[in-house]
């Protein structure tokens, strides 16, 4: 799985930052949320799965400051920071303020990802934590998915995509990451609770 899940997350990290999917929907809200939510709920796990337990899983080296409730709280911070509109218009007019986004969306997914995923000898530790960091996240990007999807006005300054209205593309961006997002982690969650009574059923 690890040989596979690897270069599975950086080939969809390519095509989320330079493939043709930017090349589509460009600058569009739609388009920047279809990006966020490929790298943090397809390419951060499949990365998570593939570095999970090697030399580069940093919640083997500082276990108690990467704990999946921590790593779940910094990853609503990021999300959510991001979404204010200051950030959000800042990162879509300037390059740098992109990359930091775009990085800082990556390092908190795979923080979390990794800390909720745990290697096989801190599985029954981490395994309870885990599934509540992955069903809280689930929560708070299903609630952010809603009020982007249902406010009354553009909260952005951007541009639409597929003939749609600027209010129009915030919604349908919403419905990306109400669906995608809160399915994804949920799903997570429910893998980990899944494994955990696997794991303890011989006990």
């Amino acid at each position: 799985m690890r040989d596979v899940a690897l270069p599975l997350g950086l080939g969809v990290l390519a095509l989320a930052w330079g493939g043709p999917l930017h090349a589509a929907l460009g600058p569009s809200f739609t388009g920047g949320m279809l990006r966020h939510m490929a790298v943090v709920a397809i390419a951060a796990p499949l990365l998570a799965l593939g570095l999970s337990g090697g030399r580069f899983d940093v919640t083997l080296r500082w276990p108690r400051l990467a704990g999946p409730i921590g790593a779940s709280v910094l990853e609503f911070l990021a999300v959510w920071g991001w979404h204010l509109p200051g950030p959000h218009n800042a990162a879509s007019a300037s390059l740098g303020m992109r990359v930091l986004e775009q990085g800082s969306f990556l390092a908190a997914g795979l923080l979390l990802w990794l800390a909720s995923i745990g290697p096989a000898e801190q599985r029954g530790a981490r395994g309870a934590g885990g599934i509540v960091a992955l069903l809280l996240t689930s929560m708070h990007m299903t609630l952010l998915g809603a009020l982007l999807t249902l406010a009354p006005r553009p909260l952005y300054d951007h541009e639409a995509c597929l003939g749609l209205t600027v209010l129009e593309d915030q919604s349908l961006g919403g419905v990306v990451m109400l669906l995608v997002g809160g399915t994804v982690y949920m799903a997570g969650g429910l893998w980990l609770a899944a494994r955990l009574l696997r794991e303890e059923k011989p006990a």
